[in-house]
């Protein structure tokens, strides 16, 4: 059977906009991101394999956690020519992300801890600065707020 050839039962752009409650520019969008595949029937309209409404959706809750599109594309590249993640797939695309995701947590609470006395930038402004910087130590670091990125105790 011809590749370019239209399933009688594929979906259009629009019922996989609405059984995925994204946007058409968003499916769009999606595939010139390399993240998912259309065909094209006789009149050159978009028409999507029914697996398509799977990876949508992985590809939404990914993004909810955060998960950046280039990430999710990584990832999905790993499904080896699967349209679609089954459970096993998801279970490893999702301990994956789940490390990266604990990195940024950490990196959160870091920022938040030091965001109500300073930047961590060395800049000797504040009195009462709790990360102060005495005699520009921190210029040994590099450049900005080196202090949110290291694990400097002043």
């Amino acid at each position: 059977m011809d590749s370019n050839l239209v399933r009688e039962d594929a979906l259009t752009v629009g019922a996989v906009a609405k059984r995925c409650g994204v946007k058409v520019s968003t499916l769009h969008f999606y595939e010139t991101k390399g993240l998912i595949k259309s065909t094209r029937n006789i009149g050159n309209q978009r028409r999507y394999n029914k697996q398509v409404l799977r990876r949508v959706s992985l590809i939404k809750a990914a993004q909810k956690m955060g998960i950046t599109l280039s990430e999710i594309k990584e990832q999905l590249d790993t499904l080896q020519g699967k349209t679609a993640p089954n459970q096993k797939d998801w279970q490893r695309l999702s301990m994956h992300w789940k490390e990266s995701l604990n990195q940024r947590i950490q990196s959160m609470e870091k920022l938040r801890d030091y965001l109500t006395g300073c930047i961590g930038c060395g800049c000797l402004s504040m009195d009462a600065c709790p990360l102060y910087n005495e005699n520009d130590k921190l210029a040994t670091l590099g450049d900005g707020a080196v202090l949110i990125d290291s694990k400097v105790v002043l």
